[in-house]
């Protein structure tokens, strides 16, 4: 899919991954529209990036929510052609059972709600809209790229709910393109490894050291630019669909 003057939905766009992936498809020629809950970030990112991009207060575990921001933007732009969902949370360092007791229900069902559910919740409601786009000169409509973890595969000790979102988001991700290729639209999963994100900004350069010390190459954290150049040639690249993409730099994270 060409990106120039198309419609993006970014969840997750105030910031880290999201945040590069707005900036990098504003500079593609896209219009994009901010879905996070951070209203001062994210008025902040639409406000620098100029009339191409928007904000929208969205909690991805509220359905009216992220309705009434698809309306927004659909006022704002006219259509959706391009969903990128890099909303989400960590899942609390908590093991199945441990010192403190099993693991809080609560808990495992909010990693769930926001990084699996959320995430369907906006593609689903974004794809309503791409349905109902004209078709390119190759039939595409839309495309979908979700963000799951090497997590999915690699899950560490404490990691068993951010490991079942992670993986459930790889798992739904062919079945989608199956169910989704009648209307021209692809999806995409990303998987990342450890990368520079506001989860890490507090640590120091010798834990980031340490972290990165099992990366192959390059032997570093990634960094969100990466993230999002892969996210623009995803959408370039039409025969890219139905497959998850670890992006991690060969890392296979062990038991913890």
């Amino acid at each position: 899919m060409d990106l120039q003057n198309k419609v993006a939905i970014v969840t997750g766009g105030a910031s880290g991954l999201g945040k590069a992936t707005v900036e990098k498809f504003i500079a593609g020629g896209a219009k994009v529209a901010i879905f996070d809950m951070d209203e001062a970030e994210g008025n902040a990112v639409a406000k620098k990036l100029g009339s191409n991009a928007i904000f929208c207060s969205v909690n991805v575990t509220e359905e009216q929510s992220i309705t009434t921001a698809i309306e927004n933007v659909m006022a704002a732009f006219g259509a959706i052609n391009i969903c990128v969902n890099c909303a989400g949370r960590g899942g609390g360092a908590t093991k199945t059972l441990g010192r403190a007791g099993r693991f809080p229900m609560e808990l495992f069902k909010n990693v769930i709600d926001i990084n699996l559910i959320g995430t369907f919740n906006v593609l689903t409601q974004c794809s309503e809209q791409m349905a109902l786009n004209e078709p390119d000169e190759k039939g595409e409509r839309g495309v979908i790229i979700n963000t799951a973890s090497i997590a999915a595969f690699d899950g560490q000790r404490g990691q068993v709910a951010y490991a079942a979102s992670k993986a459930a988001l790889t798992g739904i991700t062919l079945p989608i393109a199956r169910d989704l290729a009648y209307y021209g639209i692809r999806i995409v999963t990303i998987a990342p490894g450890l990368f520079e994100t506001p989860l890490l900004k507090n640590m120091t350069p010798e834990v980031k050291k340490d972290l990165a010390k099992d990366i192959q190459f390059p032997a570093r954290l990634g960094m969100a630019e990466e993230y999002a150049k892969l996210a623009l040639h995803v959408v370039d690249n039409i025969y890219l669909n139905g497959e998850t993409i670890r992006l991690d730099g060969a890392l296979r994270l062990g038991v913890s």
